[in-house]
Parts: structure tokens; C-alpha cells; sequence
């Protein structure tokens, strides 16, 4: 059972999240202003601020398992600096095809000045919005890790949301290391809508 103050924490979160969403679908053109009031506080009371997601592949090992792992993500709308950090797992649109998702970890974000181990290559500052992604498997060359080192820098609005919670097996889980900052926002979602039963349920291995 949550404490108060858990749950005040996990409703501020709520109301950050709706407003974010909200607002961009209001600068979008797709509400009005009028709807845009009414909006938030649908949002508020329907649906939560995390979904289930199925990740496959080697590349985030050892931090997510090498065959499948069912993962618990927290939905990010408005991905900027102040919303995801530096160490976090995020998910992210496939920039080879937008209809799939990758999970990586979060290595740097713009005005960070990136320096290649090869000195053919020149060094660059990520630009505004611009953030690089690593996956965790030092042991895959870049072509197999399919990460920033391969495609390049990507847009901070390719992100989608955070992995908060990793389930490899029923007696394989635990939440995933993130930033401090993002885990210690997070832990109302864990206590309040992590659903162990639920993502075995939906666990594919």
C-alpha cells in the first residue's frame, strides 16, 4: 500500500503529464483552447503514465536480457534536458523506420562535444534537440548495436519514454538503473502502477 506522499508525488506527476500532452496536441492544432483546459484533466483520470514493451535482441545487455524481456516504461511526451537525463534507458523511434522502437541508454545531449577514437573523424558539438544513444553491450561493434555510433545523432523528440522496470523470467526482474534524478522521480510510478502478475502475463518468452 502507497503512502500519502506517494501518491502526491505520483498525482504531480500525473498533472505534469497531462499538460505536457495536452499542450502538444494544443500547439498542434489539434484542440482548441477552449478543449485544451478540459484536456488535462481527462488525461489526469484516464490511463496511466507508463505501458508494457517487448524488447528482443543483445544489445542492452547485461542490462536487459540478451533473449526478451518485458519492460515497463514511463511515457515521456515532451522529451527535453529537464525531462530525461544522461545514464537514463530510454525508448526511442528506429531512425531507419519510425513504426519501430529501440532502447538505449542516453550517453549525451546537445551542446556536448563528441570525439571519435578515430582520428580520421572530426570532432563535433551535438546541436540543439540532438542527443546520442549507446547501446550496453560493449562487446557488439557498432553495426551490431545498431546505436548513435552507426546512424548518428538523433532528435530528442524520437524519444518516447524511460525504462523503468525490466522482467526477464519470473524470478528474473528488478527496476532498471537509470539516472539518480530520473530514479528517484520514478519510484511513485514503481510503487503505484508496477504490475509484476500483469507483465507475466503479457511476457512472450
Amino acid at each position: 500500500m502507497a503512502s500519502l506522499s506517494t501518491w502526491c508525488r505520483y498525482i504531480r506527476h500525473k498533472l505534469e503529464y497531462s499538460f505536457s500532452l495536452s499542450w502538444k496536441s494544443y500547439k498542434r492544432g489539434l484542440i482548441s483552447d477552449r478543449e485544451l483546459y478540459d484536456t488535462v484533466w481527462k488525461n489526469v483520470f484516464q490511463g496511466k503514465l507508463t505501458y508494457l514493451h517487448w524488447n528482443k535482441g543483445e544489445a542492452m545487455a547485461p542490462t536487459i536480457g540478451e533473449q526478451a524481456s518485458t519492460l515497463l516504461v514511463r511515457k515521456i511526451p515532451i522529451a527535453d534536458p529537464t525531462r530525461v537525463f544522461l545514464g537514463d534507458v530510454i525508448v526511442l523511434k528506429d531512425p531507419d523506420n519510425s513504426e519501430n522502437y529501440l532502447v538505449r541508454r542516453l550517453a549525451a545531449t546537445e551542446g556536448y562535444e563528441m570525439v571519435s577514437k578515430d582520428e580520421k573523424d572530426e570532432p563535433f558539438v551535438l546541436e540543439k534537440d540532438q542527443c546520442w544513444v549507446l547501446a550496453d553491450n560493449d562487446k557488439l561493434k557498432p553495426k551490431e548495436a545498431k546505436d548513435s555510433r552507426l546512424f548518428g545523432p538523433v532528435s530528442m523528440t524520437d524519444i518516447v519514454g524511460r525504462v523503468i522496470y525490466s522482467l526477464r523470467t519470473a524470478v528474473d526482474h528488478g527496476p532498471v538503473l537509470n539516472s539518480h534524478y530520473s530514479m528517484r522521480k520514478d519510484s511513485s510510478l514503481l510503487e503505484i502502477e508496477l504490475d509484476v502478475n500483469d507483465m507475466m502475463k503479457n511476457h512472450k518468452a
